[in-house]
């Protein structure tokens, strides 16, 4: 029996789900980082990884089969040429999902899907980072005169 073994519908009729779905991977492919419900990041997730998975073999007929269903050409070149040779070497398991609580106007469950090894920047590294700005600054000055 193949019961409840169908993917989520996401409450759309079938060609605004798949729009809403492509938008969506197009969008974790060109920023790395997506804030979601936690449905639409659990119904995206698997073709974000079937685009990664094609951007690893990379030839003329998986570009095309990339292009067919991403949405911008920069998302289609940015997955052949930075995302696909950073998963060289893993066999899958390229997205996380992380919830991220609820959303204030109908207390959707709110979740982060994202790609592995672009976790978001601790907030004691951006003050350091800001000091470590200035202080070379400073020295490249002193250096000059």
């Amino acid at each position: 029996m193949r019961h409840r073994k169908g993917g989520s519908k996401l409450g759309r009729n079938p060609a605004h789900r798949r729009a809403t779905l492509r938008n969506l991977v197009t969008n974790v492919i060109e920023r790395e980082r997506i804030h979601t419900t936690l449905p639409r990041a659990r119904a995206a997730r698997p073709l974000v990884e079937r685009m990664i998975t094609l951007g690893k073999r990379d030839s003329l007929h998986t570009r095309r089969q990339a292009a067919a269903f991403l949405q911008t050409p920069g998302a289609v070149k940015k997955l052949f040429e930075e995302i696909a040779p950073r998963f060289a070497e893993r066999s899958g398991g390229y997205t996380r999902i992380v919830r991220a609580g609820w959303r204030p106007g109908d207390n959707a469950a709110v979740a982060v899907l994202e790609l592995v090894g672009s976790e978001m920047k601790v907030k004691e590294e951006k003050g350091k980072k800001g000091k470590k700005a200035e202080e070379p600054e400073k020295e490249e000055k002193e250096e000059k005169e």
